[in-house]
């Protein structure tokens, strides 16, 4: 279930098809360089007395203030460009300041490093490949204007020449910051993604168990509007019941009918009852019935899940009794999660233990799997990081393995809950991989004084001794 609650996540982001380039933002970067470049004509040509060829420059930069104009027509300014058409805007770019710069001095002309602007910008809201393409075109540009181009621009007695080494050092400058900018702009906005998307799922987990909790408020709406009419109908079926006489065949339907409604209120007074008055075998759980209750959806996996819960050796006391808590979705979530991992990675067995003293209650999930990558175990628990996509026993698709996002979520939760999580993998000549969460005590339990009083089985429990675990294979 949790895997499947987090498919439609993780297949957005490994096909990364999607654009997230506005029109609005191409538009206003593509005139920030249309006025750049004609206040750079301008000090050369008026400025400086350079001779330049100013008309074909000026018809280049108008070229793009016209395809601006042309889209402000065509496009609202918010429209979403699809991949293919921002890529196109993109390479005309490049092809737009190469014709500039080769008007200008090819790669003499010191602005030749602006042609990696339009790759940046890709690698911020494009797919990779399309970078990659965006990369090579920017790449074959600069090459050409390595070795052709107008010459240039300078003081009349004499021209500014550089020998053909400075210009590949040029280009090799130019080819060697061009990916490692993408690159490093790409991997930012990948992570931005990757954790916003994380939240997102979070949100939609939990959100789940607040549609559960809107119910009571749907309940108490329910039970005021029936109220009246429920009132009605037994003040009526006294009145009949009272004027009809004792052997009337009809007095049986009237006493049900009393009775039904009756038993309709006595429901509804259930439903809107304070948290205070819930049912204990709902409000609270102790820590057994708490795995069994998240391990309950993969019973029929047909992998052997073995539950064991017992009192540390070192409880004794008060600390030996079996912790109680109050029900937390969170919780459970969290722990199905991790459960079905391990059932998802395991050859044949998982096997799942509780122990709890004063101070902590522990739960060690183990399975007989290859175990976690050891390089990979101190990233896991961060978004879209997993280590075992080879052997998982995907259902949908057995090469197939996640991103890790719902061990990110389920690590979340937990933590949120007071939990700390530790992963290794078993001791040789064991294998398989083990996930250790560990809760304090305290954190674990609802208050005394609250358990007692909303818990009332809490004071039955007898507390079980050290050599009395409570322990079962399912």
């Amino acid at each position: 279930m949790p895997g499947n609650l987090l498919k439609d996540v993780e297949r957005k982001i490994l096909t990364g098809s999607d654009s997230r380039l506005r029109l609005l933002t191409i538009v206003r970067l593509r005139w920030l360089g249309v006025f750049g470049q004609i206040i750079a004509v301008s000090i050369v040509y008026f400025g400086l007395g350079f001779d330049l060829p100013v008309g074909p420059c000026l018809i280049v930069i108008a070229v793009s203030a016209w395809v601006n104009v042309f889209l402000g027509i065509l496009y609202p300014a918010r429209h979403r460009l699809s991949v293919n058409f921002a890529t196109t805007l993109l390479a005309y770019d490049i092809i737009q300041l190469a014709s500039l710069l080769y008007l200008t001095g090819g790669i003499d002309n010191p602005f030749t490093m602006l042609i990696v602007a339009p790759v940046t910008v890709s690698a911020a809201t494009l797919p990779f490949t399309r970078t990659i393409g965006l990369g090579v075109l920017a790449v074959v540009c600069t090459t050409f204007l390595a070795f052709y181009g107008l010459p240039l621009p300078w003081m009349p007695e004499g021209g500014l020449y550089h020998p053909l080494v400075y210009k590949l050092g040029v280009l090799a400058a130019v080819a060697s910051s061009m990916p490692f900018l993408a690159l490093y702009v790409w991997r930012l906005t990948q992570e931005g993604q990757k954790m916003s998307a994380a939240l997102a799922a979070t949100e939609l987990v939990l959100s789940r168990e607040q549609k559960l909790h809107a119910l009571d408020g749907l309940a108490a709406a329910a039970a005021h509007e029936l109220g009246t009419p429920l009132s009605t109908i037994t003040l009526v079926t006294n009145e009949l019941d009272r004027q009809i006489e004792k052997n009337s065949p009809y007095r049986e339907d009237i006493l049900l009918l009393r009775s039904q409604a009756q038993r309709c209120r006595e429901i509804l007074q259930k439903l809107t009852r304070h948290p205070r008055d819930e049912d204990p075998l709902h409000a609270s759980l102790n820590v057994k019935e708490m795995i069994h209750e998240a391990a309950s959806p993969y019973m029929a996996s047909g992998t052997i899940l073995a539950i064991r819960a017992a009192p540390a050796e070192t409880a004794a006391g008060p600390g030996a009794r079996v912790p109680l808590g109050v029900r937390r979705p969170g919780v459970i979530y969290g722990l199905g999660n991790i459960i079905e991992n391990a059932v998802d990675f395991s050859n044949t067995r998982v096997d799942i233990s509780a122990e709890w003293d004063g101070d902590t209650v522990s739960v060690l999930i183990a399975d007989d799997g290859p175990g976690f990558k050891p390089e990979l175990i101190e990233n896991l628990g961060e978004p879209y990081v997993t280590a075992r996509a080879v052997v998982r026993r995907n259902r949908s698709n057995p090469k197939v393995s996640g991103l890790g996002l719902g061990f990110f979520i389920a690590k979340t939760l937990l933590e949120r809950s007071g939990a700390r999580l530790h992963l290794d993998n078993r001791p040789a000549p064991a294998h398989g991989a083990r996930v250790h969460i560990i809760w304090p005590r305290a954190a674990f339990e609802a208050a005394p004084e609250s358990r007692e009083a909303i818990h009332p089985r809490a004071q039955l429990r007898e507390p079980p001794g050290p050599g009395d675990p409570i322990s079962d294979a399912i």
